[in-house]
C-alpha cells in the first residue's frame, strides 16, 4: 500500500470515527435532556397522565377555543416525553392525585375540579366567582395582594406544579382570569420547563403570570409577576368567626 492510498484509508477511518463519536454524543444529550424532561413532568415512557378541562364560559359545556391550544400545547409535552393521556371533562374526574401525573386547565368558576385543588392544595390564592359586572370580578387575591382582570390588556394566570411526595406523580394547574391565560400558561410551561426544574427540582411552586395586551399579542407576552408559593401554600386569613375575610370569594 503506497503512502497516498495510506493517508485516504486512514482519513475515512478517521472521519467514521469523529461521526460516531458525535452520533452517541448527541444521542446522550438528547437521552440526557429527555430523561431530565421526564423526571419533571413525573412521565417516564409508556406513563399515563390526565388532561382535564374545563368548561366554555356561559353555560354550554364545549371547550373554549383558547383552552383547546393550551391542551395542543400540553399534549406536545406529554408525546414528546413518550407517555399517553387522558381527555377527561373536569366533572368526570373522581379520584385524588399522585398516582398519574395531571394537567389541570381553568378556573375555578369553569372547572370544578380545580375548585378543589385550590381549596386543598393553594388555600392562600381566593378568586373573586361572583357573576355580577365590577372591577374585582374574577380577581385573584394572594395573601394580602390582589390583581385584577383587565379584559384583553391585563389577565393574569397560576402556573403551579404540585409535588405529591416521593415516587408519586405532580399535578399542574393553569389557572386563568381568561382562557387566553390558560394557553399562555401552557405555552411558558412548554418554552421554560428546563429552567423551572433547575430552580424548583421536583419540588412544589406557585407562579403568578401576567399576559400583557392578548388582544393585540394573544398568548405571547408574559410577565413573571412574582413566585407566590409561600403565600399560595399558607392560609388565607380569617376574621374572628372563622370565615375567609371578606373581598373576594374562596375558588
Amino acid at each position: 500500500m503506497n503512502d497516498d492510498l495510506r493517508n485516504i484509508v486512514l482519513g475515512v477511518i478517521a472521519t467514521g470515527v469523529a461521526a460516531a463519536i458525535g452520533w452517541c454524543t448527541r444521542t446522550y444529550l438528547w437521552r440526557r435532556t429527555l430523561r431530565r424532561k421526564q423526571r419533571f413532568f413525573g412521565l417516564p415512557d409508556h406513563a399515563e397522565c390526565l388532561l382535564v378541562v374545563n368548561r366554555k364560559a356561559g353555560g354550554d359545556w364545549s371547550v373554549a377555543r383558547r383552552d383547546v391550544f393550551a391542551l395542543l400545547e400540553l399534549s406536545a409535552l406529554i408525546k414528546e416525553c413518550g407517555a399517553h393521556m387522558q381527555v377527561v371533562a373536569h366533572d368526570a374526574v373522581q379520584e385524588g392525585f399522585g398516582e398519574r401525573t395531571e394537567f389541570c386547565i381553568g378556573g375555578p368558576v369553569s372547572n370544578q375540579r380545580m375548585a378543589a385543588h385550590l381549596r386543598t392544595l393553594l388555600p392562600g390564592v381566593r378568586v373573586n366567582t361572583d357573576d355580577a359586572p365590577g372591577p374585582e370580578r374574577g380577581a385573584f387575591t394572594i395573601g394580602n395582594e390582589q390583581y385584577r382582570l383587565v379584559s384583553g390588556a391585563v389577565e393574569h394566570v397560576l402556573l403551579a406544579r404540585v409535588a405529591a411526595g416521593e415516587d408519586r406523580r405532580p399535578l399542574f394547574l393553569a389557572c386563568g382570569q381568561h382562557s387566553n391565560a390558560n394557553h399562555a400558561a401552557a405555552r411558558y410551561l412548554a418554552r421554560h420547563h428546563t429552567a423551572l426544574a433547575r430552580k424548583h427540582g421536583s419540588g412544589t411552586f406557585c407562579l403568578l403570570l401576567k399576559v400583557v395586551n392578548s388582544e393585540a399579542y394573544g398568548p405571547d407576552v408574559v410577565e413573571l409577576v412574582a413566585d407566590v408559593t409561600r403565600a399560595a401554600t399558607t392560609p388565607a386569613p380569617t376574621s374572628a368567626s372563622g370565615t375567609p375575610q371578606p373581598g373576594d370569594a374562596a375558588g
